[in-house]
């Protein structure tokens, strides 16, 4: 890709690329002077002193619609208690609202009051090949605006396990787009862009000590939550009405299971933990506790295509057909699935 052509692209998308600043009340303490005799343990006799605002974190998006709608990850913006506030390239400031968040996806999508926004077009995840050039933008480490990194599709279909230091949570993601475009924190939200500007993918994780790796979600997931908020002002996920466990080798071995993959449907221990939703659209199918659930669809499941991905390629209201095995026995269920509240 020449020169010229990435600092073309630049230029054009960094109007509608934003930051996104994380703000929060926390109380402040003081010490208490107690004085003689417990002189040296002032330490341990703090009190509330007042509640000040402050910024706690930062990351990135960017505007897919000119009246304001904004794509990011759901990490950046998961604390329901924060303040984020969103900073155009022009360095004007919106108080953002949090439309929706899928933490099945690590998508978010955010709401400014602004109209006749500059926006970046998005492309399409689907057709991407090995080695072809991604361009990330992102505010890195909270403090440097406008940061631009070149590389390359290196990886497809990848699979991780990021972690928040904020909530001190951690999500299985996967999918998705590795590059060695540099991807650092605070990037987190940003495009990835490819060599016609267009986003084929939302910057989401970086991997510590290692060079020249990072990780982006397939912007047709996000196009997926983008629709369905613009639709219907929320993210509906399908909804099955199982609890289960996935089955692995180790499992079938120590529970004498028939087979080594697949979802045992399986109460949790704690009242209200039953294995099969009541009312649900398992419940009115037939399943029930102890069955192993085998395929759905035209897919099997497994430690790699587990249940609740597999349940997320369909629509909600879709009635899809189901495989279990229930005492040495295959069945097969009709579904219509439900949505998640």
């Amino acid at each position: 890709m020449a020169k010229e052509k990435i600092t073309e692209i630049v230029k054009n998308v960094l109007p509608a690329v934003v930051t996104i600043t994380i703000s929060k009340y926390l109380t402040i303490y003081k010490r208490q002077p107690l004085g003689f005799p417990f002189s040296g343990f002032e330490e341990f006799f703090l009190i509330p002193k007042r509640r000040k605002k402050v910024k706690i974190g930062g990351g990135s998006g960017f505007i897919v619609d000119k009246n304001g709608l904004i794509l990011t990850n759901r990490h950046v913006v998961a604390d329901p208690e924060a303040e984020y506030v969103v900073i155009l390239n022009d360095d004007r400031k919106f108080k953002a609202r949090i439309l929706a968040r899928d933490p099945i996806n690590d998508v978010a999508v955010l709401k400014i009051d602004a109209k006749n926004l500059p926006i970046v077009k998005l492309g399409d995840s689907s057709k991407l090949e090995l080695g072809q050039k991604a361009i990330a933008i992102g505010n890195v480490l909270g403090a440097f605006r406008n940061t631009v990194s070149v590389g390359v599709v290196s990886g497809l279909s990848r699979e991780i396990t990021a972690g928040d230091p904020l909530s001190r949570t951690k999500t299985r993601l996967r999918g998705l787009i590795q590059t060695d475009a540099a991807v650092n924190p605070g990037n987190s939200g940003g495009p990835l862009l490819d060599i016609e500007g267009k986003a084929i993918g939302i910057n989401v994780a970086v991997v510590f000590l290692a060079e020249n790796i990072g990780f982006a979600l397939p912007i047709k997931t996000a196009k997926k939550a983008l629709k369905e908020v613009k639709k219907y002002g929320r993210i509906r996920r399908p909804f099955l009405g199982v609890r289960y466990v996935p089955i692995t080798k180790a499992l079938k071995e120590r529970h004498n299971l028939p087979v080594d993959s697949g979802a045992l449907v399986i109460p949790e221990p704690y009242p209200g933990g039953e294995a099969v939703v009541k009312n649900s659209p398992a419940e009115k199918a037939g399943i029930r506790k102890l069955d192993i659930i085998l395929q759905v669809g035209k897919e099997k499941i497994s430690l790699k295509n587990p249940l609740e991905e597999s349940l997320q390629k369909f629509k909600v209201g879709s009635e899809i057909s189901i495989k279990i095995l229930r005492e040495g026995k295959e069945r097969k269920l009709k579904v219509k699935l439900g949505e998640r509240e």
